[in-house]
């Protein structure tokens, strides 16, 4: 199994408007509900592509509550595959809301920033983690974190997913990822301002390795609606889309991330990871909410994802 760390779990509210502007009241015209948060997210898109998949992380309160019943409800129709492994707290989960306009496509996102999680819940959730990654091939350890959890938080995670001998992907920013690319994850997959902001260079190809050199095995970088681009020890390459697409971008880089650890269980080589992945990520602009992806489209587009070697760049 696969196993999803979403330390700093949320209701997601997709709020549809006409148009959005500023100053003025908005008449909503849809209103999705889903189970948020970046892991979970991952683990729905796994639980699509037939993985069978562990979620753990923290939830508490009456919107905690929600999540895990729409957890259920959201993978209801993958039996077997996705299991709620949450660890309950006293705090309350965070909500976030996207605004979709649209007239134009374009999305806004609010975030909540979370409860405050305890020394003691943090030590029973390490504790409850250690025990599940006893058959875990695989951990990707996504988001933010909570207040009250230290910044070195997921260091100590990949520590002991590699004491264990699993292999560890890393999707976070700011501190959090400085600290942990350090304890050297299998992988991570910032964006190209998560990328500069930890090597303080805005060129791609000299970031995504400079940041390989700071301890990942590897490096994969979203470049929007350029593709990805991952420095390897087998080599650097890009993978991009035909074109670009648009729509609501939430929860592409998540499924980017799914893609990448299926293609790291079964055993795949780079390029096949990588197409598997930007097909998937520009599928996910196309449905409506994070956590799903237009199973149509990705079978269009996955046979038209060109990957470049890039080593000679």
């Amino acid at each position: 199994m696969i196993l999803t760390v979403t330390l700093n779990t949320a209701l997601d509210l997709t709020y549809r408007v006409p148009a959005l502007l500023p100053h003025a009241s908005h008449r909503v015209t849809q209103v999705i509900e889903r189970p948020g948060g970046k892991g979970l997210n991952v683990a729905r898109v796994l639980g699509a592509l037939g993985h069978e998949t562990v979620v753990t992380g923290f939830t508490g309160g009456a919107t905690g509550a929600t999540v895990r019943a729409l957890l259920a409800a959201t993978t209801a129709g993958l039996p077997g595959r996705v299991h709620d492994e949450l660890v309950p707290i006293s705090g309350g989960t965070r909500r976030t809301v996207a605004v979709v306009d649209a007239a134009t496509g374009d999305t806004t996102q609010l975030n909540e920033p979370g409860p405050a999680v305890t020394a003691a819940e943090w030590a029973a959730f390490t504790a409850r983690f250690t025990e599940l990654l006893d058959g875990a091939r695989a951990v990707a350890l996504c988001g933010s974190l909570p207040p009250g959890i230290h910044v070195g938080a997921y260091a100590e995670l990949v520590r002991l997913a590699r004491a264990a001998g699993v292999p560890a992907l890393l999707d976070t920013s700011g501190e959090p990822l400085r600290r942990g690319i350090a304890a050297r994850p299998e992988l991570i997959k910032p964006n190209a301002a998560e990328l500069a902001q930890l090597t303080g260079s805005r060129e791609p190809y000299r970031a995504t390795r400079d940041a390989r050199r700071r301890g990942a095995h590897a490096v994969v970088t979203s470049l929007g609606p350029d593709g990805l681009l991952a420095a390897t020890p087998d080599g650097l390459w890009q993978a991009a889309p035909p074109a670009p697409v648009k729509g609501n971008p939430t929860g592409a880089g998540d499924s980017a991330v799914a893609a990448l650890l299926a293609g790291l269980v079964d055993g795949a080589d780079w390029p096949t990871r990588l197409s598997h992945a930007v097909a998937l990520s520009a599928a996910t602009v196309l449905s409506p909410v994070a956590g799903e992806f237009d199973e149509s489209a990705y079978e269009s587009l996955l046979p038209r994802i060109t990957v470049h070697d890039r080593a000679a760049a």
